[in-house]
């Protein structure tokens, strides 16, 4: 079966492949596009498939996908597929059971019941034969599926090859050792991704990752140390939710007369989170930060542009995925691939809603206001915090 074709929607851009070095990437507009290349990018598989995606449902787009992944196995691929307990957790064994009939290893990233609340794997990653990658925001669920206008839901991504491809492959057979959650799996995990492949500071294409066990994680110190530098910022975040540290680098972009925008969801499959965004909404508006909500769907999207700089991959700007999810992201300092990035983000922009802080600030009812605090309360202060002790208990 295959994955539906990309409908051509007017202002949804189209990208052509970019070239830097050794590295070529092409930005992915829409969820059908994505999906599009993760197919082709199977079937033209030779020697191996890894495939790890925090939410699989049965239906829709894992119709496809696990077709697919047969297809390879029946050409003697390597197939492993890695599923978060917690996402998939509606992912019966009817499902998974052909695929390991034929050979697949199949993964179920932290079983156990009792901690599997708080200890996700949110990345989402396919990369094939060591030669090309898809990272983005993108689950396999048929509510993603579409151009995030007319249906489905906003997201965004980029296919990538080069030496980047091995160090992605790298850090997947990392998130797999670490997949029963126990101590022993996370003292492999660490042996694991101890020996990852170097990336010299000054590679233009960078992986980072982000985990509960990784103190000072080298995500956070970069985007921080890119932020502090950056003239024109645009953020994309379906969840948004940054530290009291980042919301000043925010404020000091705007104070040394750059520019900062946030594309917000306007639609949020997860009411708790956009509730507890908005209790930051007032000191952001006050500080020249400029918000917006995206109007026709569902926006899913994970995406910063940084001047010449994009990150894009599985992580929002929030608590979660900073401090406790395992996340990937790709740093790029890629001028043309920025311009693609901004152009996306203009078009997204394009049917959003800004919001403007008096308006704003009269249309929410004292209910409402409160819903925010005990929302921004129990994400940024509570939910870390039984995360940290759950962590320190088992490792």
């Amino acid at each position: 079966m295959n994955p539906p074709a990309t409908p051509s929607t007017p202002g949804i851009p189209r990208f052509q492949e970019r070239v830097l070095g050794e590295h070529r990437a092409r930005w992915l507009a829409t969820v059908d596009e994505a999906y599009g290349q993760m197919h082709r990018l199977i079937d033209g598989a030779r020697i191996q498939v890894r495939c790890e995606t925090y939410l699989l449902r049965e239906e829709g787009p894992a119709v496809w996908l696990r077709a697919a992944l047969l297809d390879a196995r029946a050409r003697n691929v390597e197939v492993w597929l890695l599923i978060d307990a917690f996402g998939s957790e509606q992912v019966g064994d009817e499902f998974l059971q052909p695929l390991r009939d034929a050979g697949v290893h199949v993964g179920i990233f932290n079983p156990k019941r009792l901690l599997r609340l708080s200890f996700r794997n949110h990345r989402k990653l396919l990369a094939v034969d060591g030669a090309s990658a898809i990272v983005g925001g993108f689950n396999i669920a048929p509510e993603y599926a579409g151009d995030g206008v007319r249906q489905g839901w906003c997201d965004t991504g980029v296919c990538v090859s080069g030496p980047i491809v091995r160090e992605l492959e790298h850090s997947f057979d990392a998130l797999w050792c670490l997949a029963p959650f126990t101590s022993a799996a996370i003292r492999a995990w660490r042996a694991v991704a101890s020996r990852a492949p170097a990336q010299p500071l000054a590679s233009p294409v960078r992986l980072l990752v982000s985990g509960p066990a990784l103190h000072r994680n080298l995500l956070r110190r970069t985007l921080r140390f890119d932020l502090s530098r950056a003239h024109d910022v645009a953020i994309a975040s379906a969840y948004f939710l940054p530290s009291s540290r980042v919301r000043r680098m925010m404020y000091r972009v705007v104070e040394r007369g750059g520019r900062l925008r946030v594309l917000l969801a306007g639609r949020s499959d997860v009411p708790l989170a956009q509730r507890a965004a908005e209790y930051l909404y007032r000191r952001l508006l006050r500080r020249r930060v400029q918000l917006f909500e995206y109007g026709p769907q569902v926006l899913h999207a994970k995406l910063l542009v940084m001047d010449d700089i994009v990150f894009v991959g599985s992580c929002n700007l929030d608590r979660r995925s900073l401090h406790i999810n395992f996340e990937l992201l790709l740093r790029m300092e890629w001028p043309e691939l920025a311009a693609d990035a901004r152009q996306w983000y203009e078009a997204a922009l394009s049917r959003s809603s800004p919001l403007q802080l008096r308006p704003w600030l009269a249309a929410r009812p004292l209910r409402r206001r409160l819903w925010s605090w005990l929302a921004y309360l129990l994400l940024s202060r509570i939910d870390p915090l039984i995360a940290r002790r759950r962590f320190r208990a088992i490792s």
